[in-house]
């Protein structure tokens, strides 16, 4: 058996998030919340935060959720901006578990600057390890090759009708 992985254990190794000053409040299966201040450095040309900077606050959310159920990759994520964060804010970030379905999941990562949301940022998660023995099978390999850029195409491991 392997050890235990968990949003605690992604977040801890996550260097990035770390680096501007994420802070990870809660972690529980299928939900996360983090906290970012946004400083002076992390200014885009028009004085506001960069959007990658709330969309790393955003995914950093994501990733801890979606790996509270084995070790997860991304498939995908979108992210829509409704509001400008200034310098000074503090963002939290909350991610919630839509749905799961094989190794496949949904969530949600609402972006607030106090009530406001200033956010919403949707990822779709694969888990390529058995969060019980850590073994990497075919769907592993499938999400490894997927997160590395190479296409599938319909009726392999990660086509519709592979789909676990």
């Amino acid at each position: 058996m392997t050890a235990p992985h968990d949003g605690t254990t992604v977040f801890a190794a996550d260097a990035a998030a770390r680096r501007h000053g994420i802070e990870l409040l809660e972690a529980a299966p299928g939900a996360a919340t983090l906290r970012m201040a946004v400083t002076a450095e992390m200014a885009n040309g028009h004085g506001i935060a960069h959007g990658g900077y709330v969309f790393l606050l955003a995914d950093t959310a994501f990733a801890c959720a979606c790996n509270s159920r084995g070790v997860a990759v991304a498939a995908g994520a979108d992210i829509t901006y409704a509001a400008p964060a200034h310098i000074g804010d503090v963002l939290v970030a909350r991610a919630e578990e839509r749905v799961c379905f094989g190794r496949n999941g949904v969530y949600d990562v609402s972006v607030l600057r106090g009530a406001e949301v200033i956010a919403e940022f949707r990822g779709r998660s694969r888990i390529v390890r058995d969060p019980a023995t850590g073994a990497k099978g075919a769907a592993g390999t499938a999400g490894a090759a997927a997160a590395n850029g190479e296409q599938r195409g319909a009726g392999d491991e990660n086509g519709p009708e592979g789909r676990a």
